[in-house]
């Protein structure tokens, strides 16, 4: 085994499609490679012991900005203990701004931009004795007919354990600031009847979630529909398997025909990543956003009221020329949407994004280290943006986790913003930190809030919270919400049936 392709997921959950592409299209090389998978959690000399025994003469490692640190740690250690160990570096989180960067001053090569086709040449020249003398290698952009398709490199273990990613196309016609996605100048599509076939093969050997990382699934209608129509078709021969597909949709762009699909979908089958990110039309111009809000939220609303599908909706905090008002009227709206989660974001400035270029007018700082959250700018100062950072934690805790979907109307009315800022507050008072809270412990603040803060009636608080309780299935009644219900430990030993929908999803429902 000459070369190892590697990189360190964010989760033992997640499997690489980056490190399945580079394995797919290594040619007559690929019998010389293997895929290893990290995680950033995993103790370093871990990792090391099993580059060692592997002894590969190249390393491939994918770098993004979830595993920044610790693959420049593991870099900066594979080098002194393996100095002959060649290592590529390559992915979103090094093509730009990388000169000054610990990582590329210990690698050996970096691959800008696409590595599909560029990592093997680089391997194959490597291994014939022509290794390049330049250390920064342009990766080839290839029409997408002319890569391999890497689904087949998904394990059995993969599919049956992991989260396994697909993409029908890539590239962005948009040109938002913020995302790297802008520098693309379009988006391209696979061809439809290779990649359905691989979806296909995917689906026989028991996938059922299916994540799909598209930018603008929906910006090609013939092709959306043809996707659509494929897992219909599934769902129509196999009734009795559950299914569950993510995508992420350009809002103000839903044509009847996709919606006639859409409603053919069974309940807990759909989840759309919809990214809004600012309701701000003076904030839209400055970052290139062009939505047209209008019919955004004509879209959002009527999938929420006559659909069953799980709406993911983004929002960024921190955007220029947009302060803490202009952001809750914002949030105030999209609430009024009724998407069922709201992610509230905080800006970052990845690298090689336009957004760098608003800094000075808008007096922005940034943290110099992953992930480069906004730390102030002239409209939110640091104080603001520290809060902004915690109300986002206490919003995914309480209204995105579906734990508290009967008790949210208790909570919040269509001032959600100011009401989501109190809350922050008060549970950062109780807790000092806003993360590792159990659940009985999140739940009991809570049913404090709406009794003692907001003053609400205790026994319509005891109701609804018990019904949200029972719901989850938490273990041992607390004695906050009255009397125990018949048969309690019967209801909770059965909470959640076992299908494709994820269990978050699930508690929406």
């Amino acid at each position: 085994m000459n070369i190892l392709i590697s990189t360190l997921n964010a989760r033992f959950s997640h499997a690489s499609l980056a490190t399945r592409y580079l394995y797919a299209n290594m040619e007559e090389i690929q019998s010389q490679a293997e895929i290893c998978e990290f995680t950033i959690q995993q103790d370093t000399d871990e990792i090391l012991t099993i580059v060692y025994e592997k002894n590969p003469k190249i390393l491939l490692l994918g770098v993004y900005i979830w595993n920044i640190n610790e693959t420049t740690k593991l870099v900066r250690e594979l080098k002194a203990l393996m100095p002959e160990l060649i290592i590529v570096i390559g992915g979103p989180e090094v093509s730009h701004e990388y000169d000054d960067t610990s990582i590329f001053n210990t690698a050996d090569y970096l691959i800008t931009g696409w590595g599909d086709i560029s990592a093997y040449e680089l391997c194959r020249d490597i291994l014939a004795g022509n290794a390049p003398e330049n250390k920064v290698i342009t990766g080839l952009q290839p029409k997408l007919e002319h890569i391999k398709m890497p689904y087949d490199y998904y394990t059995d273990f993969d599919i049956q354990h992991r989260t396994v990613y697909v993409e029908a196309s890539r590239g962005c016609p948009f040109k938002c600031e913020f995302c790297l996605s802008s520098l693309d100048k379009t988006a391209w599509t696979f061809p439809l009847d290779e990649f359905l076939a691989a979806m296909d093969r995917l689906y026989e050997r028991g996938l059922r979630q299916f994540k799909f990382i598209d930018r603008t699934f929906n910006l090609k209608r013939e092709f959306t529909v043809s996707i659509l129509n494929f897992f219909l078709d599934k769902l129509a021969k196999n009734p009795e398997e559950s299914l569950f597909l993510h995508f992420e949709l350009v809002p103000d762009f839903l044509p009847d025909e996709i919606k006639d699909l859409i409603l053919k979908f069974p309940e807990g089958s759909l989840q759309f990543e919809i990214g809004i990110q600012t309701l701000n039309p003076e904030t839209q111009k400055l970052i290139s956003r062009k939505t047209n809000l209008v019919k955004a939220k004509e879209n959002i609303s009527w999938l929420s009221k006559h659909t069953t599908v799980h709406l993911h909706v983004d929002l960024i905090a921190g955007l220029p020329a947009e302060d803490l008002e202009k952001f809750a009227d914002g949030f105030n709206e999209l609430w009024s949407w009724e998407p069922q989660e709201i992610q509230l974001g905080i800006l970052k400035r990845l690298k090689g994004t336009p957004i760098a270029r608003h800094t000075k007018e808008f007096d922005f700082k940034y943290s110099p280290e992953a992930p480069y959250s906004v730390y102030e700018n002239k409209d939110m100062d640091f104080a603001t943006m520290n809060q902004m950072k915690n109300a986002a934690k206490f919003w995914d805790l309480i209204a995105n986790s579906g734990r508290f979907s009967q008790t949210l109307p208790l909570l919040f009315n269509e001032k959600a913003f100011e009401t989501l800022w109190e809350i922050s507050e008060y549970m950062v008072s109780k807790f000092k930190r806003t993360h590792s809270i159990p659940l009985d412990k999140l739940f009991a603040e809570v049913y404090v809030y709406l009794t003692e803060i907001k003053k609400l009636p205790l026994e319509e608080v005891r109701e609804t919270m018990g019904q949200d309780f029972l719901r989850i299935g938490l273990q041992g009644w607390p004695r906050y919400l009255g009397d125990k219900p018949e048969g309690f430990e019967d209801r909770f030993k059965n909470r959640i049936p076992k299908t494709a929908t994820p269990k978050r999803q699930q508690q929406h429902l």
